[in-house]
């Protein structure tokens, strides 16, 4: 059936075309919850396409649109509402049907009626008042103009489409479920008609199809085959044909396609055969489940229907053409193949779905070749014992002999299937593509393998040695050991040379003998002798592949076991234990035989890595032959209770080591650079090649690396890495490694390959592969303020944490590149002591720049001397919160020093000095990282007492400790300071004005009050507004401008009332000045701060086609931070009172 959206009608006063397009824009609606009484569970609509039609070209639409573009009372009442009334008693006639009046109004056209009569109804309001006869509002206004696609405009008008869809449907289908209910409730009544009810009920299920109810619709075609089956068993065909009328090319035609013939006009004339019903109800499920991305369920339902309905038609046989029942399971099962893999690709399988699916088309191809296999054995083409004939299929074969004459005259369509027929060579090479590009996708079966392996030698030794790839990761050892046993067989059958393909043939089948050693597929041979044959035949095929050769340094002790009863001559053992980063490590060994059972063999590696490995690979090599186990793959190459092999390498304190790390000197703006820091201990580097490998983003200029002390070998020129060459011993060989911009990264973790040979074994490649992580983001974070008064400018530096990290600042200076006449610069607090900033409490410091000349036009550079934590990577450990205000570099530099004085006062040999340093200072910054008890008394005294598990042996522990515990003062740690030179543009500004408030004779400040006159509240005050200007720090030809300025008083009413020019505008000039009479009121008593005054300058007019521009000012008020002391309002008054006497 066609897939039919939902069907929308509409109608109009007006042009709607533009509207239409508009709402299309709108479309699919999506996310509808429908919930119908009918129904328990809530039914969600992804999306619903619409199909818009005019009124009269739709029989059954769910929902009418009436478009109203009236805005004129007048024309609504006399010719619009006329025309809506004649369309809405033709569409209220219709069941099952919703409609929606929906007026137009331009949003871009204003109400331009008097105010009086904007009270009047509206034509929305009166379409309302007119058609809305019951409780429901199927009226809505669409405030729109022509190109707007906006949402939120659509979103009333789609709401009341989607409810009146909702509304629609439900009725329908209610109505239509009933007829259903009430039409399967006369099943048993004379004249009731499956067919009848079938399209009855089928229509349901296009219903829910066209609005995406894929679930509902599938439901019902399954109801409908559970009916067609107890019909089947009531066995009441009267509303059917014969079982199957078979026509031209029915057993070629694809399976599922329903347009082949005219399935439902067979079904309304009751004329339908039962074989053409089956199929027609089989493609509309097959089509849902298509839609609902589930093909595997496609292939699983298919294989069933073959099965079962191709022996229903084994009881009519003899009225089919011949073959015809093979000749269409085959077709059928191919052209679903084909169909499947044609939807699939606009499906995303993840893992588990793709590996169903094709275990389902593995089913229906091994179907199809089954078919094939049968048509063989009947026409003698294939013998009849395993794996071509099986017990089912010797009775299908027996089932067609026993057919002494077939009453129809027609033939098979099928062309493949005819020529397999033809003759024996033919049916040997006419296998359909399918079947052989698909082969090792079939289920694991052993008949599997057998279509190849018909007189095709050479492909059959292809896929016999394929299949095993398919079978290892599903653990099938019985299955793959046979195929491969099959593989070898057919090789010596070819006569093929034993070449290295035979070889590696046989290996992977040795390995299946070593953990399969069942009888399951055995063919009766002895096995053990089998097995010692080929290896006798191995040995010699080995002899005449070429040699490799490997060396090693770092030795291990691994076990091998050998599970044959015979002694295996092999030449060579190694393995290859991987790290972290991909980092890997090979160890060899040359080795004669292995014994029956466990040996124990030494292998060594040239390398100097060190760390946790696990076992990735082990090989043995038989002269030119190798084994090879992949130890973390299957469970058949690992043993259940050792899934993971770990193997620790150990460190050792004289090989070559690299560590990397930031300079002490950094400059912000120059060219990064890195520290590689090469320890060659033991080792006099004749040529070492340093490959580091930085992250995404960053280059290093590995030809622009410099040594940074003489005497420490020399750097060969290189575009791709660095070459050191004569390196001495036990030497530290600092590189400087420029690098690209990395400001993105906080750390880089830095992948490194070093190769390198020594003078004593200049033959001997030795490697490290190791990787270091480089913290390149500053710990600090600066801010700066300025503030410009008169001729000197302060700015202010904030200085804080960015990480989790303490850092302590030293000294901060601003300096100048070189000696700048008419500038002085100075810093608030030169002697500062030691600061430590943290992430929640920075540091300010505070810088005069006074310059007598103007602006300071070249840069200047604030230079900070600080020390970190704790430099490169790790993690942090249990005594660093207790120790965050202490730096631990300075501990181990202090650790450091202590182990280099006291093995400087010892008798120690040369070769061991650097080997017992190393060592000593490793043990002691564990033991303190691990214990925190020093920390308390390290803080107070900086004596350093030793954990008491610490123990050093030999004479060097008590010296150690000695000397970790005497007292040292703060500026007595060797840890050297880091720098930071950061570049500073000293700011310009056009305008700096200063205001002041200011009267001598009645505006006190409150430390003059005992000198001046009394100021009360109430009482008026005479004061002087002056605004000077400068243009000191301005660009030279911007000090002959002039600037419009424009201020303002601050109005305080609860504090002050203010009388005079309160705001205005001024021009500034350099050096000007500008006075504004004022009058001040103090409302009450107290100490009251003066008004404040706002001063902004006013944009620059420019030519018309140029946007003004708005000059830069400072401004600062001389006496903003002052109070005035104000009295309370008071007085005396004298009066007389008479006592008596002769006065009265």
């Amino acid at each position: 059936m066609s897939n039919q959206n939902v069907l929308v009608t509409y109608s109009c006063t007006s042009s709607w075309r533009q509207v239409l397009a508009a709402l299309q824009s709108q479309l699919p609606l999506r996310s509808i919850h429908w919930k119908s009484a009918s129904r328990p569970n809530l039914k969600t609509i992804q999306e619903l396409e619409l199909t818009s039609l005019p009124v009269t070209l739709l029989e059954k639409p769910l929902l009418n649109l009436y478009v109203v573009t009236c805005e004129d009372n007048d024309s609504y009442k006399t010719i619009v509402k006329k025309q809506i009334k004649d369309w809405h008693f033709a569409i209220s006639q219709r069941k099952n049907q919703e409609w929606i009046i929906v007026h137009v109004v331009r949003s871009d056209i204003k109400d331009h009626r008097p105010q009086v009569l904007q009270h009047e109804s509206s034509v929305l309001d009166k379409i309302k008042a007119d058609f809305n006869i019951d409780k429901r509002d199927r009226c809505v206004q669409l405030s729109w103009t022509a190109g707007d696609h906006s949402p939120v405009i659509w979103a009333d008008l789609v709401n009341k489409i989607k409810d009146g869809l909702l509304s629609a449907l439900d009725s329908s289908v209610s109505q239509r479920e009933e007829e259903v209910r009430r039409s399967e409730s006369q099943r048993q009544m004379p004249g009731w008609n499956f067919c009848t009810f079938f399209i009855l009920k089928e229509s349901l299920a296009s219903s829910f199809e066209g609005v995406k109810l894929f679930e509902d619709a599938l439901h019902q075609y399954n109801e409908l085959e559970v009916s067609f089956i107890q019909v089947l068993r009531e066995k009441n065909m009267s509303w059917f044909g014969s079982l199957i009328q078979p026509v031209d090319k029915d057993d070629s035609v694809p399976l599922l396609s329903i347009t082949k013939k005219h399935y439902r006009d067979l079904i309304l004339a009751n004329s339908i055969s039962v074989f053409d019903f089956r199929i027609y109800l089989l493609a509309r499920q097959c089509a849902l489940l298509n839609k609902m991305r589930r093909p595997s369920e496609i292939c699983q339902k298919v294989t069933t229907f073959l099965g079962t309905f191709g022996r229903r038609l084994r009881e009519v046989e003899a009225k089919l053409p011949e073959y015809f029942i093979e000749s269409w399971i085959f077709s059928s099962a191919l052209s679903v193949v084909d169909q499947c893999d044609t939807w699939a690709h606009t499906t995303e399988l993840d893992g588990i779905q793709l590996a169903r699916f094709s275990a389902s088309e593995g089913e229906l191809i091994e179907l199809a070749k089954t078919q094939l296999d049968i048509i063989g054995v009947k026409v003698g083409h294939l013998p009849k014992k395993l794996p071509f004939a099986t017990t089912s299929m010797e009775e299908t074969v027996l089932h067609s002999e026993q057919i002494s004459e077939r009453s129809s005259t027609q033939r098979i369509s099928n062309h493949e299937v005819m020529l397999a027929i033809g003759g024996k060579r033919l049916f040997m090479t006419c296998w359909p593509p399918q079947i052989c590009a698909k082969v090792a996708w079939l289920p694991c079966r052993s008949g599997h393998v057998s279509i190849v392996h018909r007189g095709r030698l050479a492909s059959a030794l292809a896929i016999f040695t394929s299949l095993p790839a398919h079978y290892a990761p599903h653990m099938w050892i019985s299955l793959e050991s046979f195929v491969l046993s099959r593989a070898l067989d057919i090789h010596a059958e070819l006569e093929n040379p034993q070449d290295r393909e035979w070889i590696h043939i046989l290996l992977a089948y040795l390995r299946t003998c070593t953990n399969d050693m069942s009888k399951e597929l055995a063919s009766g041979v002895d096995k053990e002798k089998s097995v010692t044959q080929l290896m006798r035949a191995l040995r010699t095929a080995a002899a005449s592949l070429d040699s490799v050769m490997t060396e090693d340094l770092v030795l291990v002790d691994v076990t091998v076991s050998n599970h044959l009863p015979c002694d295996v001559f092999v030449d060579e053992i190694n393995i290859t234990l991987r790290g972290r980063d991909s980092e890997r490590l090979k160890f060899v060994a040359k080795v004669d035989k292995l014994p029956p059972g466990r040996s124990t063999v030494t292998l060594y590696c040239p390398s100097s890595s060190w760390g946790l490995y696990t076992l990735e690979s082990s090989e043995v090599v038989m002269s030119r032959v190798h084994f090879q186990w992949q130890h973390a793959g299957t469970v058949a190459t690992t043993p259940k209770r050792n899934q993971i092999s770990l193997v620790r390498v150990p460190r050792s304190l004289r090989a070559l080591d690299i560590q990397i790390r930031q300079p002490q000197q950094t400059e912000l703006g120059a060219t990064s650079h890195l520290l590689l820091v090469i320890s060659t201990g033991q080792n006099d580097i004749s040529r070492a090649t340093i490959k580091p490998t930085p992250p995404s983003g960053v280059q290093f200029d590995y030809s622009a690396a410099r040594i940074e002390a003489e005497g420490m070998g020399t750097l060969e020129a290189s575009d791709n890495a660095i070459v050191l060459l004569d390196a001495p011993v036990d030497a530290d060989v600092v590189i400087s490694l420029p690098h690209s911009d990395a400001s993105r990264y906080h750390t880089m973790k830095i992948w490194l390959n070093v190769t390198y040979n020594t003078q004593s074994s200049i033959g001997v490649i030795r490697t490290l592969q190791t990787s270091r992580v480089v913290t390149v983001s500053l710990p600090i974070a600066v801010n700066v303020e300025d503030f410009f008064r008169g001729k000197r400018l302060f700015s202010k530096f904030t200085i804080s944490a960015t990480s989790h990290q303490y850092v302590r600042i030293s000294s901060t200076e601003l300096q100048s590149a070189r000696c700048l006449d008419g500038v002085n610069i100075s810093g608030c607090r030169p002697s500062r002591p030691v600061m430590i900033v943290t992430p929640d409490h920075p540091v300010n410091f505070l810088f005069s720049i006074e310059s007598s000349n103007g602006p300071v036009l070249e840069p200047l550079n604030l230079v900070i001397k600080y020390r970190i934590l704790r430099d490169g990577e790790g993690s942090l450990y249990p005594v660093l919160p207790r120790l965050q205000p202490i730096c631990f570099l300075e501990v181990e530099a202090l650790v450091r020093q202590t182990v280099e004085a006291v093995l400087s006062s010892m008798p120690v040999e040369k070769p061991q000095y650097n080997s017992l340093r190393r060592m000593l200072i490793d043990k002691l910054v564990v033991q303190l990282e691990s214990d925190a008890e020093w920390v308390e008394a390290y803080r107070a005294t900086g004596e350093i007492i030793l954990p008491r598990s610490f123990e050093a042996g030999g004479d060097f522990q008590e010296p150690i400790q000695e000397a970790l515990a005497q007292c040292r003062s703060e500026t007595a740690s060797p840890c050297p300071w880091r720098e930071i030179k950061i570049p500073v543009d000293v700011p310009r500004m056009n305008v700096g004005v200063s205001k002041s408030l200011f009267n001598p004779l009645h505006f006190p400040v409150a430390l003059e009050s005992d000198r001046l006159p009394s100021i009360y509240a109430g009482q008026p005050i005479n004061a002087t507004l002056i605004f000077k200007t400068s243009f000191h720090w301005a660009e030279k030809e911007g000090k002959q401008r002039c600037y419009t300025m424009r201020y303002d008083v601050e109005e305080r009413v609860k504090d002050w009332l203010l009388c005079g020019r309160k705001r205005g505008d001024f021009v500034a000039t350099d050096g000007g000045s500008f006075t504004v009479p004022l009058t001040l009121i103090a409302l009450h008593h107290g100490e009251i701060s003066l008004p404040k005054v706002d001063v902004r300058p006013l944009p620059i007019p420019t030519q018309a086609s140029m946007e003004p521009t708005v000059p830069s000012a400072d401004t600062c008020q001389v006496h903003g931070a002052e109070k005035v002391l104000i009295l309370p309002r008071g007085g005396r008054n004298t009066y007389i009172v008479g006592m008596g006497g002769e006065y009265e």
